[in-house]
């Protein structure tokens, strides 16, 4: 039997097809950072299929929405 998915930030960098170690994660976001108004799910960082993959998931209000709303404040500090 499978157990349930997990939904942490190192499942979602692994699900947009991103290195999923600490690490990276860390990296990316340090090198991503976006400007105070900028949607996350518009930012330039994505390609078209991970844009859609956030989109799609926050309008769901899916299980993925608390770690993607966690990306988002990791990726605006000025905020």
């Amino acid at each position: 039997m499978l157990g349930e998915p997990e939904y942490n930030m190192n499942a979602l960098f692994a699900q947009l097809g991103l290195d999923n170690s600490d690490e990276a994660i860390d990296k990316f976001i340090a090198d991503n950072q976006l400007a105070k108004g900028e949607e996350l799910k518009k930012a330039h960082i994505w390609t078209d299929s991970q844009r859609k993959f956030l989109e799609e998931e926050w309008n769901k209000d899916a299980a993925w929405v608390e770690v993607i709303d966690d990306l988002n404040v990791r990726l605006h500090p000025e905020a």
